[in-house]
């Protein structure tokens, strides 16, 4: 296993929490293969929290780029707030 700085081990695995960061951009960013993501995970958190990460990300399309549904940009809900003019507007449900 590569040796990583704790900030760069605190990055990994906040990139692999993330659902829209391909464990592609983690291989391009510290040379890390899906396996060795998985092995960092098992290894630096808590067994609950990596069974928890596990499922979560298990089959997730979003974590892998070919599986992707979508070409390139960001994903955003209908109901999320829009911020138009500094202002936040609220939608009411």
């Amino acid at each position: 296993m590569k040796s990583f700085t704790e900030i760069q081990i605190d990055r990994i695995i906040e990139m692999a929490w993330e659902d829209r960061t391909p464990f592609e951009a983690i291989a391009f960013q510290f040379q890390l293969s899906e396996a060795e993501v998985i092995e960092l995970m098992r290894r630096e958190m808590k067994p609950s929290s990596f069974r928890m990460w596990r499922a979560r990300v298990q089959g997730r399309a979003s974590k892998h780029r070919q599986k992707r549904t979508f070409i390139s940009g960001k994903f955003k809900c209908d109901l999320q707030r829009n911020i138009t003019g500094n202002k936040i507007s609220k939608r009411r449900r």
